[in-house]
Formats: structure tokens, sequence, C-alpha cells
């Protein structure tokens, strides 16, 4: 299985499996890099939204 570290990207394309969002993601090995924040992507006009902490840049794809 192929473990990304936190915040080793600054852009990741998800999908519904992955709802709901939070970052850090659990396939991510540095998983306490910042507190788990929960992200309301699907709620986003656009379906795309940033991490306060990081600024990782999630995208909702359907």
């Amino acid at each position: 299985m192929n473990k990304n570290t936190a915040n080793d990207k600054t852009h990741y394309e998800i999908t519904a499996k992955d709802l709901p969002l939070h970052c850090p993601m659990p396939n991510m090995t540095l998983w306490d890099s910042h507190p788990k924040v929960f992200l309301p992507i699907e709620d986003a006009t656009d379906h795309h939204i940033i991490c306060p902490y990081c600024s990782a840049e999630y995208q909702l794809k359907q």
C-alpha cells in the first residue's frame, strides 16, 4: 500500500468514497501534522476546498 506523507502535495483529487473529507487524510503517514479538521467539500459550490491549516487543496471528482 502506498502511503503519502502529510502535506507532501498541494492538490488532491478525491471521490465520494473519501467523504466525509478531513485533513490530514487517513492515507497520510504523518497523520499528526496538524489537528484533524473536517472539510465540507460536498457543500462547496465548485466542490473545491482548502485546508485552513496546511493550505492543501482538495477537489471532489464526481
